[in-house]
């Protein structure tokens, strides 16, 4: 009998996936169920070029409509999976329909984290998961239009520069000291404020959302400091999606938890992207990214296991975000540090700062620095001691702290040319 093997997602990871099992000869059925009516595509342009107006949604597509029907993946697009029977192994459908598999993969990715506070089903509150919620905060977005932005994190942190790009007055209300406080502490945090107000973003910190005001369309953002903000639209947060899975005996952890080859504790049951919950080899622990790196590279590795190649998934998360003139990379894992050392002048914006742990670099973000961030990346991956003085020293090449490198000494305190090099592309 001919194998048939489901993927519960439409989205890049999914998408990743079904393209990945054709490539490495998979010759059973596909089957890709997604929520949303389009086919895949990269969701990064949606908080920018697309959110702005300047490229159509057809140049985020992973692949043309057309490929899927040429390779016979059969597309269940606009229908959303409401559980997966793990005992008579049925991927049930909103319609009613059950779709038979023998091995299954969630790729649900995240969803918009319920308020539950007073006004959250006002009309004008959304969140930017799809094309269909970008296309409703650009028709919102004209000038002396009024939003507020729940949480500062690097979607928000683009959000705001899109808005502000299209002139609309932006608010931003974050629970933490700075943005991006928990990913980055408040030093690295305080540069991206800076750059904010100075392009008319208005910040409060250590507030949270205690209420949403109005008649059927938000009006005003009441914060647990009492502070009232008028608003005629507001851009929430998300969470992962795991309903699916609810009742299967699947792990849920921050996200469905799987092991380095994608797989969950059921038999035939895999997950990956942004729902994944993942054990990384090199950090030795369980981890879940929201990133576009993560979504192409951990996608192609899930459809590699469930076709019983067994390769640890082990890349170095690695993403860019694009606000007014700056580039920002960053790379590795971090959920604490020993020591910060900066590479570079934090007033200036042109650094990269490297999270340090037992002086191993454990994630560095940069600047306008993609170059040094390629090459932050593989010290990352072979866990190797790095002194911190020679990190700090602009004159010392990073390449040459690899283990068994030349000397190399060269002068890179610049603009970096090629700010958006991806990973396994270093400029030279």
């Amino acid at each position: 009998m001919q194998q048939q093997f489901v993927i519960v997602g439409a989205n890049l990871a999914g998408g990743t996936a079904a393209i990945t099992l054709r490539e490495e000869g998979f010759d059973g059925e596909i089957v890709l169920i997604g929520a949303e009516p389009q086919p895949p595509y990269e969701r990064p342009p949606l908080s920018k070029e697309y959110l702005q107006g300047k490229k159509p949604f057809e140049d985020a597509l992973l692949k043309p409509v057309s490929y899927y029907p040429e390779h016979n993946i059969r597309t269940l697009f606009g229908v959303r999976a409401t559980r997966i029977d793990p005992q008579n192994q049925v991927v049930e459908l909103e319609n009613g329909d059950r779709v038979p598999y023998h091995k299954v993969l969630v790729a649900t990715g995240v969803r918009n984290r319920p308020l539950r506070i007073p006004g959250a089903d006002l009309a004008g509150i959304y969140d930017l998961r799809t094309v269909a919620d970008a296309d409703c905060i650009r028709a919102e977005s004209r000038p002396d239009r009024r939003a507020v932005l729940v949480g500062m994190g690097f979607i928000g942190c683009e959000v705001a520069a899109s808005l502000r790009s299209r002139s609309v007055e932006v608010t931003v209300v974050e629970f933490f000291k700075t943005p991006l406080f928990r990913v980055l502490g408040e030093q690295v945090g305080r540069v991206f404020e800076a750059i904010h107000r100075e392009q008319g973003v208005q910040m409060f910190f250590e507030e949270s959302v205690a209420a949403f005001e109005g008649t059927r369309q938000v009006r005003h953002v009441v914060t647990s400091n009492d502070r009232r903000i008028e608003c005629d639209f507001v851009v929430v947060g998300v969470e992962p999606v795991t309903d699916v899975v609810a009742g299967s005996g699947v792990k849920v952890e921050n996200g469905i938890v799987v092991d380095e080859y994608c797989q969950t504790n059921v038999e035939g049951i895999y997950a990956t992207g942004d729902v994944a919950n993942h054990f990384h080899p090199v950090f030795g622990r369980l981890i879940r990214v929201e990133h576009w790196q993560n979504a192409i590279r951990q996608g192609g590795a899930a459809a590699r296991s469930m076709l019983g190649k067994r390769e640890p998934y082990e890349d170095i998360h690695w993403f860019w975000s694009d606000q007014y003139d700056y580039n920002v990379q960053y790379a590795g894992f971090h959920s604490g540090w020993d020591e910060l050392v900066v590479r570079g002048n934090l007033d200036q914006r042109n650094f990269v700062v490297f999270y340090m742990q037992e002086q191993r670099i454990a994630a560095a973000v940069a600047f306008n620095r993609g170059r040094d961030v390629q090459r932050a990346m593989r010290l990352i991956k072979a866990r190797v001691g790095v002194d911190p003085a020679r990190l700090r020293d602009e004159n010392t090449d990073l390449r040459s702290l690899m283990p068994g490198a030349k000397p190399v000494r060269t002068h890179q305190h610049h603009i970096d040319p090629h700010p958006v090099a991806r990973p396994g592309e270093e400029t030279k």
